[in-house]
């Protein structure tokens, strides 16, 4: 027994607490750069928890920031984002995160679920979000779709947030992941078959990184015409490797001695290593080769992108790298590790060169091959130009139909696959 009529078009309420906001523009970017083209197919709104407690205050003023507050309410490019807060507590506590995230934002879910009409809630990441938007679900009779994304879900096997995080995933109406590697690495290790899952991976706007006249980007960036250059991208925290990245530039320096090394990117709630990379690399008498660039805009980042021979990073876990893609469509070869969704982006030798983790030496050889290799600038750019972002779209409105029509009436389990 379904409540909709099968041909109208689903209403999409998103769950995600990682969502960009103006205290912390560059937080999950990739989710509203997905969901907010689906907007442009479906009905929707965003719900974006927001971890609160009594002590962040103190905590911010050693790390600043750490849970910056953001609008309860704001409107972006027309579309309603509502931040409301939950009670997470640091340290052991936050094993309790999805219980309170359920129960401090069920009203705000109730009340935006209801103006928009919503069909189906889409939740990202599977705990605390999707523990808390299927229990929520549940409640008012919405199926949810619960998207795995990369290492905050693979981390949480064998923690005592894991029962939690199976139940998420068995009470979801379906499940998406980004990459193959995640089905197997999570949702296998948590009792979910493979038939359950649609694979979705993040695509690539290519309008706005495309190829930009290298010699326009150095001049723009202060950089030499002729010196090599290597830039790595990511929040600035230990899983993306930008500590072991450096010894490796240290080395390479005897080969290329005009070697130029750009970070981009800042801070996230775990930390920001800027302080600690500016202090290695001044202790391996590199400071001159850095440059920690800070969090850049989309449209600044082409322009780094295109100031570059390679990119390179020295990641410990990605589901799907959104940087791949973007570095691609400006036409830089990657190397990285083979660790996660590697392999699904970088799918071909053509494409750059992945390393086992960690492996130093291996890693050091394949960015001394990179910068001395005559790539394919066309085959690079090929494949970014095929990971755009109409087919995930497509894939991403059907299954939002599908799982709409199908929703089983108020009190009915929701915890089947479509």
């Amino acid at each position: 027994m379904t409540v909709t009529d099968p041909s109208a078009p689903a209403r999409v309420l998103v769950y995600a607490s990682l969502f960009p906001s103006p205290a912390a523009p560059g937080a999950g970017l990739f989710i509203r750069e997905r969901m907010f083209r689906v907007a442009q197919r479906l009905p929707l709104a965003v719900v974006a928890p927001q971890a609160w407690s009594p002590v962040d205050a103190l905590i911010r003023r050693w790390r600043p920031g750490f849970r910056a507050p953001a609008p309860r309410f704001e409107r972006m490019d027309g579309i309603e984002v509502h931040r409301p807060r939950f009670v997470s507590l640091p340290g052991v506590l936050k094993r309790a995160d999805g219980w309170l995230m359920a129960r401090c934002t069920e009203a705000t879910v109730r009340r935006v679920a209801a103006g928009l009409r919503a069909t189906v809630i889409d939740a990202h990441f599977g705990y605390p979000d999707g523990v808390a938007a299927v229990r929520i679900g549940r409640r008012l009779g919405l199926p949810v779709v619960l998207s795995l994304r990369g290492s905050k879900d693979q981390r949480l096997l064998g923690t005592a947030c894991e029962p939690a995080l199976r139940e998420a995933l068995a009470g979801a109406a379906r499940l998406i992941a980004v990459s193959e590697s995640l089905v197997r690495e999570v949702g296998a290790p948590l009792g979910q078959p493979a038939q359950r899952f649609t694979v979705v991976g993040n695509g690539v706007d290519l309008a706005r990184f495309a190829p930009a006249p290298r010699a326009e980007a150095r001049a723009r960036l202060g950089l030499s015409p002729d010196a090599p250059v290597i830039i790595s991208v990511g929040n600035r925290v230990p899983g993306k490797g930008f500590q072991r990245l450096l010894p490796v530039v240290a080395r390479l320096r005897r080969r290329f001695p005009d070697l130029v090394c750009l970070i981009v990117g800042g801070g996230a709630d775990q930390g920001d290593l800027g302080p600690a990379l500016a202090a290695q690399a001044a202790a391996l008498g590199i400071a001159d080769a850095v440059r920690l660039c800070g969090r850049q805009t989309p449209e600044a980042l082409r322009w780094h992108y295109a100031a570059a021979d390679v990119f390179a990073l020295a990641t410990a876990y990605e589901g799907w790298a959104n940087v791949f893609l973007e570095a691609m469509a400006v036409g830089l070869p990657v190397i990285s590790t083979a660790v996660g969704g590697n392999a699904e982006v970088v799918s071909s030798p053509q494409l750059g060169t992945l390393v086992p983790f960690w492996d130093d030496a291996a890693f050091e050889a394949a960015l001394e091959d990179a910068l001395t290799r005559a790539w394919s600038r066309e085959a690079i750019l090929g494949h970014a130009a095929a990971n755009g972002w109409e087919a995930r779209v497509e894939q991403l409105v059907q299954l939002f139909s599908r799982v709409s029509a199908d929703r089983p009436a108020r009190g009915e389990s929701t915890g089947k696959s479509t």
